[in-house]
């Protein structure tokens, strides 16, 4: 049936403040439940539009805000919940088999996702349906 929404959790990275500006840093298998393969970022998206609308089989991500806010809305099949992301010290950690949505950008926003495999369009479910049947 795959994973359950409450194993989707806001991670806390870690910061290094310093007057010059601050750092956080992410590493594989340390900070995140996962190895990177791919580094991939959102940015230039129209007010109004949606990003997502998927999920995966077996990639896990880490969603981050780098810049401005967005909205993460998180399905599993059977409840919904929706994360304000703002701080690009926070990562929305998203497991497999959880469906994604993307909305409410702020001007000048940037999305950054941190990935657990290349990318692979067979490891996708872009249409809802067939996502709530493999779900059951």
């Amino acid at each position: 049936m795959g994973e359950r929404l409450d194993n989707c959790r806001i991670i806390d990275l870690p910061k290094v403040k310093d007057p010059r500006g601050n750092l956080t840093f992410i590493e594989s298998d340390r900070h995140i439940p996962f190895a990177i393969e791919r580094v991939y970022y959102l940015y230039d998206v129209p007010g109004g539009s949606e990003r997502g609308g998927h999920a995966h089989k077996e990639l896990h991500q880490l969603i981050i805000a780098m810049s401005g806010s967005f909205d993460v809305v998180l399905d599993d099949g059977r409840d919904r919940k929706r994360m304000h992301l703002s701080r690009s010290y926070y990562g929305l950690y998203v497991c497999p088999m959880i469906w994604r949505e993307l909305d409410n950008f702020s001007s000048g926003s940037v999305c950054m996702v941190l990935a657990s495999n290349l990318y692979d369009e067979a490891d996708y479910y872009r249409d809802y349906d067939a996502f709530l049947a493999a779900r059951r």
